[in-house]
């Protein structure tokens, strides 16, 4: 319900700004943009994202099948099973879901976008096959979805190199403020969420997990910044990415040889459901997307804009911030949109400058909610997504909230 209700009041906000455009500004271009955006991203949702997904969604719904018959998943799934049994008490023990969710996490702890969303899908899809309430979004899969949506981050490996691109001087400066924004929005998500599900947050298992993630990123942080160089940061993390990005298939396909599998044949039958998936997201991805558009280009992100820094001028403020905000904005609505603005802005006031820094930390900070949402719930014919959204934008909002005051004290 939530979703269906910002869905129509973004189009009768661009519809509302436009006529404002048009009647009051003499804009005679407002309704024509509207017009180009809606054609434009419904193209866009099936040829430029549904299509290419089909081969990825193929390719990781294959690897997947390959770990789950070579036993790979449901040792993962032992692995984390108490600490997930915990966050997801409706998930049973040793489910396949625990080792997919787990393998999703991973894949967005290295920056892996393209092997993240099939895992990611095939995870929602398990936690589907417990779902007692088919159109209505399980506590698990909420969890999954807010958890997803923070977006959990350690090798922010394509901020770094778009900043590299625009030629800043030490393009991998915002490492560790991306990495304290997306953590900080994470563990404000599991919050949020726990809390409504009246998880027991004190549990020693939870606390002795989620104490030795808050280590091992500080060990991490600790070590790349002691021991590492801009460059090197920047040089490493995609080392690591791509490194463990075949080392996943590889292991899979070893335990599947050592189990004497027909690896060939179980990689076809798991990659037989990548195009069915993929027509199944079409509607979903076309209405999101030519939403997203009409609110973006009818200007009412600007209106916004200037009104926070009208507001924090009020107080005397440090309004440099308010610079990069369109980032934030845009981060919970597209992910494509989001990179447009924190490029544009690096454009406008250098890659080294605080706004052009602020941006790329805000675009590191969380996923796209509302994508997602769409994306995730809509594989799955899932209607009510429940409080879903607002825990994701919560988590949203405590990841820019952190991005701007972990900024200011690198940066400013």
């Amino acid at each position: 319900m939530a979703l269906n209700y910002i869905w129509v009041g973004f189009f009768l906000i661009a519809f509302a700004v436009a006529l404002f455009k048009l009647t009051v500004l003499g804009q005679t271009d407002a309704f024509s943009l509207l017009v180009d955006g809606l054609f434009s991203s419904s193209k866009t949702a099936v040829m430029d994202i549904a299509l290419p997904l089909t081969g990825v969604m193929a390719l990781w719904l294959g690897i997947m099948n390959i770990g789950e018959k070579a036993g790979a998943v449901n040792f993962l799934s032992r692995i984390v099973g108490p600490f997930f049994h915990r966050l997801f008490p409706e998930v049973p023990k040793n489910h396949p879901a625990t080792g997919q969710m787990m393998l999703n996490f991973s894949a967005n702890l290295l920056g892996l976008d393209n092997a993240a969303t099939p895992l990611g899908l095939k995870a929602m899809a398990s936690l589907q096959e417990l779902n007692p309430n088919k159109e209505t979004a399980s506590n698990a899969q909420i969890m999954f979805l807010v958890l997803h949506t923070s977006g959990l981050q350690l090798l922010p490996v394509t901020i770094i190199a778009q900043r590299a691109i625009l030629h800043a001087k030490n393009p991998a400066d915002v490492f560790l403020p991306c990495i304290i924004a997306t953590f900080v929005a994470t563990i404000a998500g599991m919050l949020v969420v726990a809390i409504k599900q009246k998880i027991n947050l004190f549990d020693r298992v939870i606390l002795a997990w989620l104490g030795g993630l808050t280590t091992f990123i500080a060990l991490l942080i600790w070590f790349f910044t002691s021991y590492l160089s801009h460059d090197q940061i920047s040089t490493v993390s995609g080392i690591i990415s791509s490194t463990l990005l075949m080392a996943i298939p590889t292991i899979f396909i070893l335990g599947a040889m050592r189990k004497k599998l027909n690896v060939f044949e179980v990689f076809i039958d798991g990659a037989k459901d990548g195009f069915g998936v993929t027509v199944k997201i079409i509607p979903y991805l076309v209405a999101m997307l030519v939403a997203i558009s009409v609110f973006r280009n009818c200007g009412a992100l600007d209106y916004v804009n200037s009104g926070v820094k009208w507001v924090v001028q009020l107080f005397h403020g440090d309004t440099r911030f308010v610079d990069a905000m369109p980032v934030a904005y845009m981060k919970p609505l597209s992910g494509s949109g989001s990179k447009a603005m924190m490029i544009s802005t690096m454009q406008t006031y250098g890659p080294d400058s605080f706004a052009g820094r602020l941006g790329s930390v805000f675009n590191g900070s969380a996923d796209t909610t509302f994508y997602i949402v769409a994306l995730y719930f809509g594989s799955v014919g899932i209607k009510r997504s429940r409080y879903a959204i607002p825990a994701g934008l919560i988590a949203d909002a405590a990841g820019i909230i952190a991005a701007i005051l972990v900024s200011y004290l690198f940066f400013a």
